[in-house]
């Protein structure tokens, strides 16, 4: 396992995705749908909360999110009209739990704050429903040492628009800064940036 100790020292900043790097998507996907399926037992009686968040959660493990809601409406006759109800909630959930960071990334988060370096977020995806998972998630006091920046805000990684933006305003170098991603769009941008790379895959994650 890679711990801080075998980083390049010379780095000043550090810039993470969010979503299956620091934490995984699937417990704040899992908890939406768990809100979605009570709504619509207290809302219809049937299907039941039980039933219905079953069934996502074995549509998710077999298909992933993409079109999750249309095959449980198909499952479940479901009224379409649910479909903007089921859209806004990945915006507005209030979990039942926080989200919880992987532990080696928590240690390795921590270890860089300790050495005081910079911890950059830099997520793909809708700005709101983003900082809905980051306010979400406990961060163990590392929210105060963080900065996050929403890519979709300029244009969406692998571009490098928002990576011009944070060496403009933070006045550093390519060589000072890595960074460490779980994806090819990660490892795409991390080319494009001219910045060293590095997949949590040589991390373990539990």
């Amino acid at each position: 396992m890679i711990r801080y100790a075998d980083l390049d020292p010379n780095k000043k900043a550090f810039i993470f995705e969010f979503d299956n790097v620091l934490v995984p998507e699937r417990d704040y996907l899992l908890q939406v749908y768990y809100l979605f399926a009570n709504f619509i037992e207290f809302t219809e009686t049937v299907p039941s909360a039980k039933e219905l968040t079953d069934f996502f959660k074995t549509a998710f493990e077999h298909h992933g999110p993409e079109k999750i809601f249309d095959r449980a409406k198909q499952a479940f006759n479901l009224d379409e009209k649910y479909s903007e109800n089921f859209r806004k909630l990945h915006f507005t959930a209030r979990l039942p739990l926080k989200l919880l960071i992987y532990n080696p990334m928590l240690t390795l988060l921590q270890d860089i704050v300790v050495d005081r370096k910079q911890i950059l977020l830099i997520t793909n995806g809708d700005p709101e429903v983003q900082l809905n998972k980051i306010r979400q998630t406990e961060w163990n006091g590392l929210e105060k040492y963080m900065k996050v920046y929403f890519a979709n805000e300029t244009k969406p990684k692998p571009e490098t628009n928002v990576f011009d933006m944070v060496l403009d305003q933070l006045k550093l170098l390519r060589k000072e800064i890595a960074i460490i991603g779980n994806s090819g769009i990660d490892e795409e941008f991390a080319l494009a940036c001219g910045v060293d790379y590095l997949n949590i895959s040589l991390l373990e994650k539990e």
